[in-house]
């Protein structure tokens, strides 16, 4: 557990610069990074000394020996999360999950010492993993880790799925199967540039060697995923990169579980993506994030999910007269 924290940890905390200088918090790190690391940081520290942080008694009623009891319980569930909490949004889901039967003012006086946000300002998920495959779904996949890269836009990522599932090692080309054993042994030689043209080959023919944190390689198969139902503002589209980041933050390190229902005209299975059981799609109506696609998907809780975002004005929203991406795209088309 205490490795776990202190990995996480490093991790998080980045240099401070000059311009960050201004804004630390009670630990000494950025605004940007105060709410994880911190909380990382103490939780290591807990484990080590039984030791709740100096200074929290600032922000909470409790006594110290309640106060341990509350970080005796966020040690347990941090350690049984998979992965562990990586964002402000997700650390503040676990404490308040975690501590749901303690004083309200001792729960959020915890969040405030570590700059997490109140429950109140968090998107309430209501939707779900389903327990049993909707109707339509064509098959599913879950996803090995999802890098930064592999976010397009705040519609469409990049992911990998490992031949080694039971509906993917049925179907590897050949070809591939001995590209991936002759790009093994010339690496074994140290033939390093065969070994690079041979993962050109895998990586041509739609798959890729990846490397995970064991130092373990995986064959995988590459798919571009459309996220069903919703449609997102263009790169160079006001609100186009805040989209982008808002996908990249819920799924960026996590495996992701996808239902895919088609295909596009572009060659991308168009699916439902759940990260961490959190239903993707409903994050980023829900934020202001992406609009709701209706001319392809009519599911109601997409339409109620962007009135919402609407009447909150968030996200994309709180511009006066936001762009549709698809007209946005349609007068690119057509020149104008």
């Amino acid at each position: 557990m205490g490795n776990i924290l202190r990995v996480l940890y490093e991790r998080c905390v980045e240099p401070i610069t000059s311009e960050e200088s201004g804004s630390l918090g009670p630990h000494g790190v950025s605004a940007a990074t105060i709410g994880v690391s911190a909380l990382a940081h103490d939780l290591f520290n807990f484990e080590i000394t039984s030791q709740v942080p100096e200074g929290l008694n600032q922000h909470v009623k409790s006594s110290r020996k309640a106060q341990a009891n509350w970080y005796r319980k966020i040690s347990e569930a941090w350690r049984q999360a998979r992965p562990p909490p990586n964002t402000a949004e997700e650390a503040t889901r676990l404490i308040v999950e975690t501590l749901k039967g303690h004083q309200k003012a001792d729960v959020e006086g915890l969040l405030a010492f570590y700059g997490l946000p109140l429950p109140h300002t968090i998107v309430q998920i209501s939707a779900g993993v389903p327990t049993s495959l909707p109707e339509g779904v064509l098959f599913e996949m879950q996803t090995l880790p999802v890098d930064a890269r592999a976010v397009a836009d705040g519609d469409t990522i990049t992911v990998y799925v490992s031949t080694d599932s039971p509906r993917e090692s049925a179907c590897v080309p050949r070809d591939v199967q001995e590209a991936a054993v002759q790009r093994t042994q010339a690496r074994a030689e140290r033939n390093y540039k065969e070994a690079d043209a041979l993962h050109k080959k895998i990586i041509n023919a739609g798959y890729r060697v990846i490397n995970l944190p064991n130092n373990e390689e995986v064959l995988a198969r590459k798919y571009r995923i459309r996220l069903r139902g919703i449609d997102a503002p263009e790169g160079e589209m006001p609100y186009g990169e805040e989209s982008k980041q808002e996908l990249l933050k819920l799924v960026q390190g996590k495996s992701l579980r996808i239902l895919v229902y088609g295909e596009d005209q572009y060659g991308r299975s168009v699916g439902d993506i759940y990260s961490n059981g959190i239903f993707v799609q409903e994050v980023m109506l829900k934020k202001g994030g992406a609009w709701h696609y209706n001319a392809y998907d009519q599911r109601l809780e997409l339409s109620t999910w962007e009135r919402e975002a609407r009447a909150k004005r968030v996200g994309l929203w709180a511009a006066p007269n936001p762009e549709k991406p698809w007209e946005w795209r349609k007068d690119r088309r057509e020149g104008r």
